[in-house]
């Protein structure tokens, strides 16, 4: 519950560049990505990685982001945009796909790392965020990761920030939107 907390904390900017229901999908994403450095936990019953390993660095999230996003800017895009905008009127700026699925596997990925830095060393060993840049441990240690209180009263926060988000994005103007052709 933690990192989705978290995650929901560091997607709020989304309101301020994407327009309403983009902005709810883009918040989605980024919720669903959260997890993204948790891929360890699966990956170490076929390679020998272990749990705040590679898998728990800026590189690492940064790699996977750019890889997938210009996959799906280069491979996936018109496919996507045939499927769900082109019948309906509208189209997509150019690079918006790229920076939607970048942004929101960097942001997932981020707080993601965040949340461990914060949280870790109760329950695993301290993540090396900046490795190979900075080979140390870096942690500080200033919320217990199982506690309910915190998990809780950090997802309240979230949902009630993106709630008045949601409110207030009405009158917006916004650098990307869909538009209709």
């Amino acid at each position: 519950m933690g990192h989705f907390a978290m995650a929901l904390l560091w997607a709020t900017p989304a309101w301020a560049v994407w327009e309403g229901r983009v902005s709810l999908a883009f918040v989605a994403f980024a919720l669903s990505t959260a997890m993204l450095p948790d891929v360890d936990l699966v990956l170490r019953s076929v390679l020998p990685v272990q749990h705040h390993g590679v898998t728990h660095t800026v590189v690492f999230v940064t790699a996977v982001a750019l890889v997938t996003a210009l996959l799906v800017e280069f491979g996936l895009k018109s496919r996507l945009e045939q499927l769900w905008l082109t019948e309906r009127g509208y189209t997509v700026p150019r690079w918006a796909l790229f920076a939607f699925v970048f942004g929101g596997l960097l942001l997932g990925g981020f707080s993601h790392l965040f949340a461990d830095m914060l949280s870790a060393p109760d329950v695993a060993a301290p993540v090396e965020p900046f490795w190979p840049l900075f080979d140390k441990p870096w942690s500080v240690d200033l919320i217990w990761y199982n506690s309910s209180w915190w998990n809780a009263g950090l997802l309240a926060v979230g949902l009630s920030i993106h709630a008045l988000a949601a409110y207030a994005d009405r009158s917006a103007a916004h650098p990307w939107t869909l538009r209709r052709r």
